[in-house]
């Protein structure tokens, strides 16, 4: 006897149980029993029956003893080994390469303290696939300690591998806010994350062209900007051995003061932009003719008060626009607190100049518009008005910018040199990346100097591993496949058709989901590793490993990452 499945076009497959015997030169078939009730699983387990296997429950052929998110860690480890990243690390295997890497896996997949990382990275398989699983805590910090003495090293060949001659470099500083008051990097400082009342520590990331992190220099808290460019340039020139670079840098950080120090470095060159105030100068002198940008959203000219640079002034219409609506919005929520400081006035609650300075103060200087009232206060009065003359003049330079460089117009064109300016936007990207979920280098809680340099050393290396993972998997996710050069540099960057079609239809051409990058890693941690052994064979018997079935959006995710292009 046996069982045949026999399809039908529009209706389920008949289920026959059927026996066949010869009779003279030909084979009979005969049906016994018409078993179409039965599901397609309940027909091959008596198939199976009848050719003689032995079939049981499934916990009587597998006994599972645990099970490990796997696919995530996987994906990390795949991308790694594409990277060459161990020998990135070291030449030569050792127990603290193994533990970096592992780290750095942990940090992409589920960033979490140290201590955490030690009694927690156990739940998936980043220990074992680098082989330690036995790590203490003491170990990790050990291979912190190792890491900090190869950083130059490993930055070194970071930059030979995506850097040379004439390269377009890209720097930045942010901060983060320190728990503790042990380590003497932490001061008090501009807070970046909005965290007032606590001390900070500022790092600056160095890029390549398309923000990819290379370099990471960690600074006291209450170190500027302006402090921090120039020993990036001697790291360039000197420790990475790079003759000639284009540095871009922000407004805050291509001071007047750096640019002179700088033409007299040959082979370095700049692309930034002017401060507000310098912007006003210029209108002011006639300069910059803002008639002009009723032709053109963008011109070039020259003014004698930056010899040897090229000024390129813009104009954004719609940035315009919305600075005007929040310069609007906050004043009128000004007006209406100012008002209500003059009703206390008026009925008699606030009666000294003293007392009603300081009710105004705190209202003006909440929303940071002071400069646009006028203010009258006296004993028992108070009255006040909107500097109209003030806001307008500010309200002129909305939308405007102007970017400056030293590289003449036949290495770099007006509308090229405000796309390089532009692209420090990739570096702005890459803090947020670090500094939020994806690898969360805030807050930070190492107690002492070495620590936290190493910690920062980690995470940016986890954001260049994780960097090469976006590009890699940027068809499954929400990315711009096809993002170019704007035609105009002014106008802002505008999505492609495919990126526009993915958003739409959430679907990529054959189907799968389209989601985040954050979201498709959580999808891949879902493929498992499970510890099992036969039970028929008791207590001693071997313990080996199957891993689940890879979903087709975790085969994709798989393939990408083996056919990747450095």
């Amino acid at each position: 006897m046996y069982i045949d499945i026999v399809p039908n076009r529009t209706s389920p497959p008949a289920i026959l149980l059927r026996e066949s015997a010869r009779e003279g030169g030909r084979v009979v078939k005969r049906t016994i029993a018409n078993l179409s009730s039965l599901t397609i699983e309940q027909a091959e387990a008596i198939r199976l029956v009848l050719k003689g296997h032995k079939v049981g429950p499934v916990e009587h052929a597998l006994e599972l003893h645990r099970s490990r998110a796997h696919g995530h860690v996987e994906l990390v480890a795949r991308m790694m080994t594409r990277l060459g990243f161990p020998r990135l690390l070291a030449t030569k295997p050792c127990r603290e390469r193994d533990l970096v890497c592992a780290m750095i896996a942990e940090r992409i997949v589920a960033p979490r303290s140290k201590l955490a990382t030690s009694t927690g990275w156990l739940d998936t398989t980043a220990a074992e696939l680098f082989g330690v699983e036995d790590a203490s805590l003491d170990e990790l910090y050990g291979a912190l300690d190792w890491l900090l003495e190869r950083q130059p090293a490993i930055e070194k060949k970071l930059v030979r591998r995506h850097l040379d001659s004439g390269s377009l470099v890209l720097f930045d500083l942010s901060s983060s806010y320190y728990e503790g008051r042990t380590c003497p990097l932490a001061r008090r400082g501009y807070s970046r994350d909005g965290k007032k009342g606590t001390r900070q520590i500022n790092f600056g990331l160095l890029t390549d062209r398309d923000g990819r992190p290379l370099a990471v220099s960690v600074f006291p808290g209450n170190t500027s900007d302006v402090h921090t460019l120039m020993p990036q340039i001697e790291r360039i020139t000197g420790d990475f051995g790079l003759d000639e670079i284009t540095v871009v840098g922000d407004r805050g950080m291509l001071t007047s003061k750096h640019i002179e120090a700088l033409a007299s470095r040959q082979g370095i060159h700049w692309v930034g932009a002017l401060k507000s105030g310098s912007i006003q100068t210029l209108i002011s002198s006639d300069a910059l003719q803002l008639e002009l940008f009723d032709e053109r959203n963008l011109f070039e000219f020259e003014d004698d008060t930056f010899p040897g640079q090229r000024l390129i002034a813009c104009r954004n219409p719609r940035l315009a626009e919305r600075r005007a609506r929040k310069r609007q919005s906050l004043l009128d929520a000004t007006c209406e607190a100012l008002q209500r400081v003059e009703a206390s006035v008026e009925s008699g609650r606030l009666r000294t100049a003293a007392e009603i300075g300081l009710a105004v103060g705190k209202v003006v200087n909440a929303r940071k518009v002071a400069k646009h009232f006028v203010l009258d206060i006296a004993e028992g009065h108070f009255a006040f008005r909107v500097d109209d003359d003030a806001v307008a003049a500010e309200a002129a330079l909305d939308g405007i910018y102007v970017v400056r460089t030293d590289l003449p117009a036949e290495t770099l064109s007006a509308e090229d040199a405000v796309r390089t300016y532009k692209r420090l936007t990739k570096v702005e990207r890459d803090f947020r990346s670090m500094k939020t979920e994806d690898l969360r280098v805030r807050p930070i809680f190492h107690r002492t100097e070495e620590r936290v340099r190493a910690h920062f050393a980690l995470c940016m290396l986890a954001a260049y591993v994780q960097w090469h993972l976006k590009d890699a998997l940027k068809p499954l996710t929400f990315t711009d496949e096809e993002q170019a050069d704007q035609p105009d540099p002014v106008e802002p960057a505008r999505r492609s058709e495919s990126a526009d079609a993915k958003a739409a239809t959430r679907e990529t051409d054959d189907g799968l989901p389209i989601t985040s990058f954050r979201t498709l890693l959580t999808h891949l941690g879902t493929r498992t590793r499970n510890l099992c052994s036969h039970p028929t064979l008791g207590a001693t018997a071997p313990r080996f490993a199957i891993d689940s079935t890879p979903t087709p959006r975790q085969q994709r995710a798989l393939d990408l990452v083996a056919s990747y292009k450095l």
